[in-house]
């Protein structure tokens, strides 16, 4: 593989990491739902309506 087709899989690769999280916001969202993420080294319970 060339550094071009590296490039170009890495930026596919980061556009449907992207698209998953917006899907998973999205639909946690409708469920009124919270999510587990890291803010400054500590886990904590997010509402997702509070994600953008």
């Amino acid at each position: 593989m060339s550094e071009v087709e590296i490039k170009q899989m890495q930026e596919k690769i980061e556009a449907g990491i992207q698209l998953a999280r917006k899907r998973l916001i999205e639909k946690t969202k409708k469920e009124d739902g919270t999510l587990v993420v890291v803010r400054e080294g500590k886990v904590v319970h997010v509402p997702a309506k509070e994600l953008r």
